[in-house]
């Protein structure tokens, strides 16, 4: 990355800063213009007419109209000569960054059940990809992979530092992936899974359900020792606000319509997994506590960054001063020859 900065010089006793420097030239620039353009009209004639309207009014040749721009030019070599005193330096900036990387593998319930909508106007589903796509863009430097369950789980995104491709999966995830069913235990395997062979120091895994685990190939506590052995970090949130909640439901006759159905949150469940691998249960009942949540997650789990930092930095006082002096020598030329004017 190029910086520029205005160096300033260092006299005998003192230093006078670049930005020093560019404030007094600011001022004689100003004042230059002032009088030229306010002050000087308004002298006292050193010859006294009765009238100068008719002269005032009369045609005004090419060279008396733009004569003005041979004292701007002026001004403008004034201008480049104190950048130039300035020091203008420009610079390269190269930085070493070491990283104590975070894996962090998100799981997502996509059962019939996330099609609630008690977060009007939106469903469940649709308010847990977004809070996660914000999660996603708080991280710069952790792999994040992505894992979908319903009756059965896979992995939709494996661990990436490409949050763009990440964020193209989320987007894709949708109610039908999978045959329904709530398999918490093979989603937290299969997260456990994609952390197998990871050299993170950390590995976390943030599941986020509505729901009562109904199939049992894995327990989800077994699932959760695993991942302790594994030394992975469980967080587990249950989506959904307390009561019923309002369901889309197809109907033959009457087509689209709603029925109130249940919130079946088994939390003691999840409170256990988290709890047997040193991670916490959270439970979202709106879409402002699920924001909250993922920011505390993201708080908890930041990666530790060291940055050096290196400036290679190149001298511009030569070319700002040659510019200065080509436009002030431009301006003697002009206004001897062209611009010239006549007693």
């Amino acid at each position: 990355m190029n910086i520029l900065k205005f160096d300033g010089w260092d006299l005998l006793l003192f230093r006078l800063p670049g930005g020093v420097v560019l404030l007094i030239g600011g001022i004689v620039i100003a004042a230059m213009v002032w009088y030229y353009f306010w002050k000087l009209p308004r002298r006292s004639a050193s010859v006294r007419y009765s009238d100068l309207s008719l002269v005032r009014t009369g045609y005004k040749t090419t060279r008396q109209r733009f004569r003005p721009l041979v004292y701007l030019l002026r001004v403008l070599a004034i201008g480049l000569l104190f950048v130039a005193l300035a020091r203008p330096q420009i610079g390269n900036e190269r930085r070493d960054v070491e990283t104590e990387g975070i894996d962090i593998v998100l799981v997502l319930d996509v059962s019939s059940s996330m099609m609630a909508e008690d977060f009007k106007p939106e469903n469940r589903l649709f308010v847990a990809k977004d809070e996660i796509s914000k999660f996603i863009d708080k991280r710069s430097t952790d792999r994040i992979g992505l894992v979908v369950f319903s009756r059965s789980a896979f992995t939709q995104c494996p661990l990436t530092l490409d949050y763009g491709v990440l964020k193209n999966f989320l987007d894709q995830v949708d109610f039908g992936m999978i045959e329904d069913g709530t398999a918490i235990g093979l989603a937290l395997a299969t997260g456990v899974n994609r952390l197998i062979d990871s050299p993170a120091k950390s590995k976390v895994i943030v599941l986020l359900t509505d729901g009562v685990n109904n199939v049992w190939e894995i327990d989800p506590l077994t699932a959760a020792n695993i991942a302790k052995t594994m030394n992975v970090k469980i967080y587990t949130i249950g989506i959904g606000k307390p009561g019923a909640a309002m369901y889309p439901a197809n109907d033959p006759l009457f087509g689209k319509r709603y029925i109130y159905l249940p919130n079946e949150i088994d939390e003691e469940s999840l409170s256990k997994i988290a709890t047997a691998t040193s991670g916490k249960y959270y439970r979202a009942r709106s879409e402002d506590e699920l924001n909250r949540i993922y920011s505390e997650i993201d708080q908890l789990e930041k990666t530790k960054v060291k940055v050096h930092q290196y400036m290679q930095y190149r001298e511009l006082f030569f070319i700002w001063m040659m510019a200065g002096f080509a436009v002030l020598v431009l301006e003697m030329i002009l206004s001897q020859t062209y611009f010239r004017k006549i007693p």
